[in-house]
C-alpha cells in the first residue's frame, strides 16, 4: 500500500508581533485567513491524503468556523512549538507515513513545493527541508562587536513544509522530550540533526516567506492584489 501523507499545520502560536487584534494565524489575507490558505494549498498540492491542525484551545472555535468548508481535524497545541507539534505526531493513527509540518503564517506557498518536500521524503528520505539562498551578508557577532563574516554561499534559509518520516520524527521528538538536553530545537529539521538523523534539502520558493511581521503582510496583501499564489507553480512542475 502506498505510504500516506500527512500534513500537520502549526497555528497554535499567538504571534503578536504581526500587532494584530488575533493570532496571527486568524489574520485575513483579502477574505481568508492565513490558517485557510495555509490548509488549501496542501489540499491543492494533490499529495496530501489528510490534513491535521495544531490550535489552542482558546481559537478552537474560530479555527472550526474559519476551516468549516475543509476537510481536517484538530488537535490542542502546547506551551511551546516543539510540544504542539509532538502532540500532534501522538494524534495520528498511522504508524509509517510521510508527515508534512508547516507553518500557518508562510499561507502563500506553492502547492509544487509541499509536493516537492513530500516526494522526496517518499523516495526514501527520513528527513527533507526545503531552502532558499541568503541573500544578506551574514555576521557573528559578540556582543555588538563582528567576530566573523560568514560565507553566505553555504549558507541557506529553512522554510516550511518540513517532510518527514513520521517514525523517525516520533523517536527523535521522544527523545528530546526525555533527555531534556540543553539543545533548543528552533525547528523540525534542526531536532532531526540533533537525533542524528540525515536532512536533505530541495529547493524552496520565494513565496514561502513567513509572514510575521506588519511588513510581511503588506507584501503579502500586495501579491495576492495582483495574483492568488497557487497559479505560480503546479503540483506536476
Amino acid at each position: 500500500m502506498d505510504r500516506r501523507v500527512v500534513a500537520v499545520v502549526a497555528a497554535a502560536g499567538q504571534g503578536t508581533r504581526l500587532g494584530a487584534e488575533v493570532p496571527k494565524a486568524y489574520v485575513p489575507l483579502r477574505g481568508r485567513t492565513l490558517l485557510e490558505r495555509s490548509v488549501t494549498a496542501m489540499e491543492t498540492s494533490e499529495i496530501v491524503d489528510r490534513v491535521v491542525v495544531v490550535i489552542s484551545p482558546a481559537m478552537e472555535a474560530h479555527a472550526r468556523q474559519c476551516l468549516r468548508d475543509h476537510d481536517v481535524s484538530f488537535v490542542h497545541g502546547g506551551a511551546e512549538r516543539a510540544d504542539s507539534i509532538f502532540a500532534a505526531l501522538r494524534a495520528i493513527s498511522l504508524d509509517d507515513a510521510c508527515v508534512l509540518v508547516h507553518d500557518a503564517a508562510r499561507a502563500l506557498t506553492p502547492p509544487g513545493m509541499i509536493a516537492r518536500v513530500a516526494r522526496a521524503v517518499l523516495d526514501g528520505a527520513p528527513a527533507v527541508v526545503p531552502v532558499v539562498p541568503v541573500a544578506d551578508t551574514v555576521k557573528q557577532v559578540s556582543g555588538s562587536v563582528v567576530k566573523a563574516t560568514l560565507d553566505r554561499s553555504a549558507l541557506r534559509a529553512a522554510q516550511t513544509p518540513q517532510g518527514f518520516d513520521l517514525r523517525t520524527l516520533r523517536e527523535a521528538n521522544e527523545s528530546y522530550f526525555s533527555s531534556a538536553p540543553d539543545f533548543v530545537a528552533t525547528d523540525d529539521a534542526s531536532l532531526m540533526e540533533w537525533f542524528g538523523a540525515p536532512v536533505t534539502t530541495v529547493a524552496g520558493d520565494p513565496m514561502a516567506f513567513k509572514i510575521t511581521t506588519p511588513i510581511d503582510l503588506r507584501l503579502a496583501q500586495s501579491i495576492t492584489d495582483e495574483a492568488e499564489p497557487t497559479i505560480f507553480e503546479v503540483p506536476g512542475s
